[in-house]
């Protein structure tokens, strides 16, 4: 193992394919590697270099990205991956291919990808201009221990602080919700996407984390995809992410979000927007912006604090190691005597 930079960066070993590995079921939801097909043992990051046009070489990434029965779609990133290396809004090249046996063959406009054996070669025309292989990365907030003053709302053991909450062995489930309301807090949770291949959009791995039940911070395989506002990091169709983190399904990856909720005056009058930071497998897609209204079908914005949600979209996504630091903004009084009066 390299550590490189704020990355831990995995140089991947790998045989060829096992063609008796299971076969591929209309839109599966697979949750596990052991229950994955030959294509998934492709799909992924690969690091390398390539030359440019000016004949210099420079880092290259690549992120091959498994569609079912044989197909695969790839983007090339110059100068490195998204996180390490390529330069936010620099230049990305898209192929499309399918399996050949044991080998895959994608192309571009006078560009082409043979990969194989967790390995990929690059060529332009009839010229090999470039290599790759296979990475896995693992973001570096991944494991983070809860800090002294945080509340661990779920470590393995149980799901105690969820209402309905529901165990997959020490994982949680999706659509499951916060027991207690908060203000202002720091979250870290770990999430793992099902491996669904044929689906596609808000079908492919879908759930959310819904912010005070408000404001949902997207969670969806968005691997390899072009960052919009309804994908993995997006402020759910309010602002798009800054750039696409999301790792390939079936990795452990992290969300590390601090939130401030809108300011209300003693009228219930908004005078200030909530106010969020979002770090995706732990580099910033959501840099203190404004959140200027609840998002998709969340409840309406208002002085009292809600819980915080884990949406069910039908998509076994799971969860773990969540904790939470509360800073403590208090609601109005008025507020407060309700909250206090439902729980009775």
């Amino acid at each position: 193992m390299r550590r490189l930079g704020f990355w831990a960066l995995f140089l991947t070993t790998f045989a060829a394919p096992s063609l008796s590995l299971p076969a591929q079921a209309a839109d599966p939801a697979v949750t596990s590697v052991a229950q994955a097909n030959a294509d998934f043992a492709v799909q992924g990051e690969y690091l390398g270099s390539a030359r440019n046009a000016c004949g210099r070489c420079e880092a290259v990434g690549l992120q091959i990205i498994a569609m079912g029965k044989g197909e695969f779609q790839a983007v090339e990133y110059r100068g490195g991956l998204p996180g390490y290396g390529w330069p936010i809004g620099g230049e990305r090249i898209k192929y499309q291919g399918q399996r050949d046996g044991q080998t895959i063959q994608l192309a571009s406009e006078g560009r082409k990808l043979t990969l194989t054996d967790g390995h990929a070669r690059i060529s332009s025309g009839e010229w090999a201009v470039g290599q790759a292989a296979k990475v896995t990365r693992q973001s570096p907030t991944l494991g983070a221990a809860a800090p002294c003053n945080a509340m661990v709302l779920f470590d393995g053991t149980n799901a105690d602080l969820w209402k309905d909450g529901k165990l997959d062995g020490k994982l949680l489930k999706e659509g499951t919700e916060t027991k207690e309301a908060y203000g202002d807090f720091q979250l870290h949770l770990e999430f793992m996407l099902p491996y669904m291949p044929t689906a596609r959009g808000q079908g492919r791995a879908n759930s959310g984390v819904y912010i005070q039940s408000r404001y949902e911070v997207q969670v969806l395989d968005s691997f390899g995809l072009d960052g919009i506002e309804n994908e993995c990091g997006a402020l759910y169709k309010q602002r798009k992410p800054d750039l696409n983190m999301c790792l390939p399904p079936l990795q452990w990856q992290t969300y590390d979000i601090w939130f401030f909720g809108p300011r209300f005056d003693s009228e219930g009058k908004k005078q200030q927007n909530a106010r969020i930071t979002v770090l995706l497998n732990g580099v910033a897609v959501q840099n203190n912006v404004d959140v200027i209204a609840k998002t998709g079908g969340g409840a309406q914005e208002g002085p009292q604090h809600l819980v915080t949600k884990l949406q069910n979209h039908g998509n076994p996504v799971r969860f773990r190691n969540i904790w939470l630091v509360h800073y403590g903004h208090p609601q109005p009084a008025a507020t407060q005597s309700l909250a206090a009066c439902c729980r009775e």
